[in-house]
């Protein structure tokens, strides 16, 4: 599990910017291939981690960076379906 003081010192707001601008940038990449998978990404190095969850795509990309906090999206969901989604888990 990742440790509650590195979620503490991470950036999440600079996470979420800087995760969707590199995921937008890439998209073009694993869409629509990969719609339905995940991505994880590492901000700070742009590196990128696919996995068929997005539990899968985060041990991937924390078999690289054991301290850090990644930007996970599903490939193929537009920003207004994440969105909704997350409005109704609220």
């Amino acid at each position: 599990m990742i440790n509650e003081e590195i979620i503490k010192r991470a950036d999440l707001q600079k996470i979420a910017e800087e995760g969707a601008r590199i995921y937008e940038k890439t998209r073009h990449q694993y869409e629509p291939d990969n719609n339905g998978k995940f991505l994880a990404i590492d901000i700070d190095t742009q590196d990128v981690f696919l996995g068929n969850t997005s539990s899968e795509a985060v041990e991937l990309a924390r078999k690289s960076y054991h301290d850090k906090v990644f930007y996970v999206v599903k490939i193929g969901s537009s920003a207004a379906e994440i969105l909704a989604r997350l409005e109704l888990n609220s």
